[in-house]
Parts: structure tokens; sequence; C-alpha cells
């Protein structure tokens, strides 16, 4: 009951802590906008939207919410990758999805070069790169759903996930031999990853496929809790693993390939972000680590990017630089503090 009512402590905490980064975050940038500004601009008249007033609606908005929703997906997916593999170096892209989306980008950055002319300018544009990245990331989860139907051992899939992230790479590495300057260097730009380029329309479609995920990873709870007692003991107990593994695995692509797919690879957040929430949180019960894991993505996510974008200047750090600059060393002082893994 102590535990209980502590972990409330917690959450309405790290709720109130969200809500002020929030704040922060869409008030920081190369333009100072105050919170008044801010909070006049929910009832302002698009019409009639003042410099600031549409550079918060417009940009500062959407980016905010979209570091929640990168966050938050992947700390969960990071999560389930962890328990599923009951294995602490997990991420959520140890299946080899990220992998995949990079493959589709490349292909469409650097392959369609070859084609040259007018349909290189149609083909890479916002939307077909998120479009390739999804297809990626769709035909490497097909493929490994496939072969996990077929292979019993769960540790198998993960060594299979490595080694399409290894072949994707290889293609990727060809590729970018044959490539010009000018298209590598936007892949690479691509590969920093980025919260600010979706519009509200975007959005919309990210935080609908964004929310699917999130169903299917609540709905795996129970199946979770299980599989840490192993997966000998959760079929004693009556768990259909196969139907569990497939479950996860879904919910898993549907956020890191939905993430990937908008704001590219983020690093760091995924593997770190069920460590720090499990040293806060001393439990494995996954009713308590899944929300708990939620807020902690989204607060530390808000924290790099509100870094990254270095209020006061024209200037914007990668997202992929911060979130591991910062992230890193924290994680390893947690578990030197701690001296032991909690898992």
């Amino acid at each position: 009951m102590v535990k209980t009512q502590s972990y409330r402590i917690y959450f309405v905490l790290l709720s109130l802590v969200l809500l002020l980064l929030f704040i922060i975050n869409v008030s920081l940038g190369s333009v100072s906008i105050s919170f008044s500004e801010c909070f006049n601009s929910f009832f302002a008249n698009p019409e009639n939207y003042t410099s600031n007033e549409y550079i918060f609606q417009n940009y500062r908005l959407p980016k905010a919410i979209t570091a929640i929703l990168v966050g938050s997906g992947l700390g969960i997916s990071g999560l389930l990758m962890q328990t599923l593999f009951r294995n602490p170096l997990a991420g959520p892209f140890v299946l080899g999805i990220t992998s995949g989306a990079s493959l589709g980008v490349a292909l469409v950055i650097m392959g369609s070069s070859l084609l040259g002319g007018i349909l290189t300018t149609i083909l890479i544009s916002k939307w077909s790169l998120v479009i390739a990245a999804s297809l990626g990331s769709f035909l490497v989860l097909l493929t490994v759903l496939i072969v996990s139907s077929r292979v019993r051992d769960t540790m198998a899939i993960l060594i299979i996930g490595l080694m399409f992230g290894s072949i994707t790479a290889a293609v990727v590495s060809v590729l970018s031999y044959f490539s010009s300057a000018e298209d590598l260097q936007q892949y690479i730009f691509w590969g920093f990853g980025s919260l600010g380029d979706l519009q509200w329309d975007e959005l919309k479609l990210f935080a609908a496929i964004y929310c699917l995920g999130l169903l299917f990873s609540i709905a795996s709870i129970k199946a979770l809790n299980t599989l840490l007692l192993g997966e000998n003991y959760a079929k004693s107990l009556g768990l259909n693993i196969k139907q569990s593994r497939l479950l996860i695995i879904i919910a898993t692509s549907l956020l890191a390939g939905t993430i990937t797919a908008f704001a590219g690879p983020i690093a760091f957040i995924g593997l770190a972000i069920p460590h720090i929430t499990r040293q806060v949180f001393n439990t494995s019960n996954h009713k308590t680590l899944l929300p708990a894991v939620f807020l902690f993505g989204a607060i530390i996510m808000l924290i790099c990017d509100s870094i990254a974008q270095l209020p006061n200047t024209d200037y914007t750090l990668p997202i992929n630089a911060i979130t591991s600059l910062i992230g890193a060393p924290v994680v390893v002082w947690l578990l030197v503090r701690k001296k032991k893994m909690v898992f």
C-alpha cells in the first residue's frame, strides 16, 4: 500500500513536470514568445495571426507534441523489447525496423539520383520519404513476423532482426559509395532526426498510428508481466506465447516504425528510458512501468529538444546528438549509483 501511494505521488509530480516542460518548450526558440502570448494564441483568429502567434501555432506547438509522441513511443517500444527478449541492451530497433526505414529513405534519396532530372525532384519530397521509410519498416516487419511464426526461440528472432539490420546497412553503404555529395548530405541530415518538420496534417496521421500502437502495448501488459517469469512458466499458466509475441512485435513496429518514418532515427531514448524508469519505480509490474515510461520518455525528449534548439539563436542542433550526449551519462550514473540493474 505504501508503494502504491508513493507511486501515485511520483505520477502526479511527473505529470506536473511534463506540463511545465511543455510550456517552457513552446516558449523557447530563436524568437522569444511569452507565456501570455502562447496562451492568447489559442483564442486568436487564424486569419489575423501575429508573427509570434503564427510561429507558435504552426511550428512550436506541433514540435512540442511531436517530442512527447516520439519520446513516449520510443520509451514504450524499448520497454516491450527488453521484456520480450529479457535483454537490458535491447531497444526498439533490434528487429531491424529502423534499418528497413533507413534503406527505404536511402533508395529514394540516393537511388533516385540514377533516374535523374524531373523524376528525382518528384521522388524526393517530404511525403515520399515518409512513405519510403514506412514501406521499408513494413517489409522488415512482415519478414520478422513470418520468421516468428516458424521459430520457437525468442532469441533467434532477436538475432534475425540484427542480421536484417546488417544486410540493410550494407545496401545503404553501397548506395552511399555511388551517390553524389548532395544526395549523401541529404541522407545524413535525415539521419540526424528532426522534431520540427511536421505540419498539422502529418501530425494527425502520426498521432493516429501512434495511438494504435499504444493500444496494442496496453493490451500486452498481462503478457509482459507473465513473460517475466520465463517462457516455460508462462506456457504453464496458459499464455499463448506465439500470439503474445506477435502482439508485442506489432506494437513495437507501429510505434518505432512510425516515429522513424516521421521524425527520423532517434537514438538513445528507447534503450535508456526503461532503465531510468526502473531506477525510480522499483517494480517489474508493467501496469506501473508502462505509464511511467510514457512520462519519462516525453519529459526527457522535451528537455533534449529545448536544449537542441539553442534558445535565442538561429541554430538548431541535431536531436540525436543531444539525446546521446545528455542521456548516456545519466544512465551510467544511475547504474553506478544503484550498483545493480533492476530488471
